[in-house]
C-alpha cells in the first residue's frame, strides 16, 4: 500500500514578513492620523459640553437679572450676588372708580372699585392691566422699591393674601395683600409680582480660585439659593449650599452697576465664568440690564 505524505499547513516565511510590514504600516498610519484626530474630536466635544454648561448657567441668571425689582441687585465682592426676581405685574387703581362706584368713599365690594390710597395702608387693590403671571396666594406685592434694601425689609414689600375677579368695569384681578404703605407722591401705579417659590435668590460661586487642579479640572462650583426669606441687612459675605448650575469652574466674576447710561434709568450686570475639565476650557461672558425704575 502506497501511502502520500499530506501537506502542512501554515504560512511562510515571506508571508510573515509580509504581514509584519503591513501591520506596521496600519499601525503608523493609526499613530500619525487617526490617534490626532480622534483626540482632537473628543477634546471639541469636551469644550462643547462645557460651553453649554457654561451658557445655560449663565442664561438662567440673565434671565433673572431681567425680571429683578428696580434696585433690588445686591452684590458681594465679585463672585456673588442677589436680587429679587419678579415674575409678573401691571398696574393697579389709583383712585376710585367715579362711574361705576355706588357711591363716594364707598369700601371695596361688588359695587365698588378697591384702589391705592397713598395717604393711608392698602389692604386690597384692583388690577387694570396686567404682564406675565397673574397674582396667587403667598406671592408678595412690591410697589415702588427706590432703596435697594427696601423690598428686603419689607417696607414696600406685602403678601398677597387672597385673590379675586372683581366686576369687569374695575379690574381683571382684585388683590388683597397685608397692610402696605405705598409711598406718598408715587404716582407710577405699578406692581410687582414676587413668586412665593423663589423669593430673594442668590447666585454664588466658590472655590473657584482661577488654578486648576491635578486633573485638569476647575476646582470651583456655581450655585443658586432661593425660597430663604428676605434678609434685611445687605450680606458681607457669600452663601454656601444650593442648587448646583455648573461644575468644574475655574473662574467667575460678576460685576454690577447700578447707574448705566446717561439718564442712569438702568442697572448693567456683567457675568463672567470659565469652566475646565480635563485640560480643557470654556470662557463665557454675557450682560444684561435691569430696569430701575419703579
Amino acid at each position: 500500500m502506497t501511502h502520500h505524505a499530506t501537506p502542512q499547513s501554515g504560512f511562510t516565511l515571506v508571508e510573515l514578513v509580509m504581514v509584519i510590514a503591513v501591520t506596521g504600516v496600519l499601525a503608523a498610519a493609526l499613530v500619525v492620523f487617526v490617534l490626532p484626530a480622534m483626540g482632537l474630536y473628543l477634546a471639541s466635544r469636551d469644550r462643547g459640553e462645557l460651553l453649554h454648561e457654561a451658557d445655560a448657567a449663565l442664561a438662567l441668571m440673565v434671565r433673572d437679572v431681567r425680571r429683578a425689582v428696580p434696585n433690588s441687585v445686591r452684590i458681594v465682592g465679585d463672585q456673588c450676588i442677589e436680587l429679587v426676581p419678579a415674575h409678573g405685574g401691571g398696574r393697579y387703581r389709583a383712585g376710585p372708580d367715579t362711574e361705576n362706584d355706588s357711591g363716594p368713599s364707598c369700601s371695596p365690594a361688588a359695587d365698588c372699585s378697591a384702589w391705592v390710597d397713598t395717604s393711608a395702608a392698602t389692604t386690597v387693590f384692583d388690577v387694570l392691566g396686567a404682564s406675565g403671571n397673574a397674582a396667587a396666594v403667598g406671592d408678595y406685592v412690591v410697589i415702588n422699591n427706590q432703596n435697594t434694601n427696601d423690598v428686603y425689609a419689607g417696607s414696600n414689600r406685602a403678601l398677597v393674601t387672597a385673590v379675586s375677579t372683581p366686576a369687569a368695569s374695575f379690574g381683571t384681578q382684585r388683590v388683597s395683600i397685608g397692610a402696605l404703605q405705598v409711598s406718598p407722591g408715587y404716582d407710577g401705579g405699578r406692581f410687582l409680582l414676587v413668586p412665593a417659590s423663589r423669593q430673594a435668590v442668590f447666585f454664588s460661586c466658590s472655590g473657584a480660585d482661577g488654578t486648576l487642579d491635578s486633573e485638569g479640572n476647575g476646582k470651583g462650583t456655581l450655585r443658586l439659593s432661593q425660597a430663604y426669606g428676605f434678609n434685611a441687612a445687605a450680606p458681607s459675605s457669600c452663601p454656601s449650599g444650593g442648587a448646583v448650575l455648573a461644575e468644574r469652574v475655574r473662574s467667575c466674576h460678576f460685576v454690577y452697576d447700578p447707574n448705566q447710561g446717561a439718564t442712569q434709568q438702568s442697572g448693567f450686570v456683567w457675568l463672567d465664568i470659565e469652566l475646565a475639565r480635563g485640560g480643557e476650557t470654556a470662557h463665557l461672558s454675557m450682560g444684561a440690564h435691569v430696569s430701575n425704575v419703579p
